[in-house]
């Protein structure tokens, strides 16, 4: 059932699954729902205001995270697969017709589950960052590239932060030292944070981050991919440490409606570090242009 009061522009709370799900809806044209990434960073880096022109944006703040509530089990039980019910579970209680799903970084593990459980129903899926499985050498991988960042930025003090903060992950255990890590990190995670220095201030001040924990299962579906039947757009930036066009790739190649987008001077942030070029190419897999593009 359609419920237009909790859909009413400004941030609304609603109870999900037991759980007080957070949420802010800005912009007009149909829906798109919003995960952030982490897991545990709430959705306030994530908001679109290009999309606005052309989208009802609906941003999630994840539970465990910003102003929604936590599990009862907190802060063990955060899996994708909780994740991506409570993402249903939402729909169904805002009784949204036909949304679009953006799921950036862990965000997009979420939407991706969420459409494998439940593909009818939904408009579309955009997957910002995202992978179609973390298990192997994924990690290694990453910390390979992150060896490589602090190489290239040999002597400075970002590359000796995020050296630090990235071999600090195992070891952290609490929300604190958590958040203090990926501020460290975020230099990394950007083309070249040399352009962006005010960009990456900002980031680094808002960022506020909840350690959370899965359920230990590795996320891997791609043997599920090719039954789903829901047009995709799988976007990355070229410079994307840990979920770069190799990821973005295979994604594209497993899912039967996808379509593909790399930034090219973009790392994990594309939606900051070329935001036009994200927005007109959102809009555009959403056939909402229009005025929005005009100004692009």
């Amino acid at each position: 059932m359609f419920m237009p009061s909790v859909l009413a522009p400004g941030t609304h709370s609603i109870a999900v699954n037991g759980v007080a799900q957070h949420y802010h809806v800005s912009g007009i044209g149909p829906y798109c729902i919003v995960h952030a990434g982490g897991p545990g960073i709430d959705a306030s880096y994530l908001r679109l205001p290009l999309l606005e022109e052309g989208l009802t944006m609906v941003y999630l703040d994840p539970i465990g995270t910003g102003s929604s509530g936590r599990l009862a089990t907190h802060p063990q039980g955060y899996s994708v697969d909780r994740f991506s019910e409570q993402l249903l579970a939402f729909i169904d209680a805002a009784g949204i017709p036909d949304p679009y799903l953006l799921g950036h970084s862990h965000g997009a593990f979420v939407v991706l589950e969420a459409a494998l459980k439940r593909p009818g129903g939904l408009a579309g899926l955009i997957m910002y960052a995202g992978a179609a499985y973390t298990g192997g050498a994924f990690m290694a991988d990453a910390s390979a590239e992150i060896a490589a960042f602090v190489a290239r930025h040999a002597g400075m003090a970002e590359a000796k932060a995020v050296e630090r903060a990235w071999a600090s992950i195992p070891t952290i255990r609490t929300d604190a030292a958590y958040t203090a890590a990926l501020r460290d990190l975020l230099p990394a995670y950007m083309s070249d944070f040399r352009r962006w220095p005010d960009m990456l201030a900002t980031l680094q001040r808002r960022l506020q981050a909840t350690l959370l924990v899965g359920d230990g299962q590795v996320f891997d579906v791609r043997d599920r991919l090719a039954t789903l039947q829901v047009p995709a757009l799988v976007v990355t930036g070229t410079d994307d440490f840990i979920l770069g066009p190799r990821h973005a790739a295979l994604l594209a190649d497993l899912l039967p409606q996808a379509q593909m987008r790399i930034f090219e001077q973009s790392g994990h942030f594309a939606h900051i570090e070329e935001a036009c070029a994200f927005a007109e190419v959102v809009l555009r897999f959403t056939g909402r242009p229009g005025r929005a593009l005009s100004g692009i």
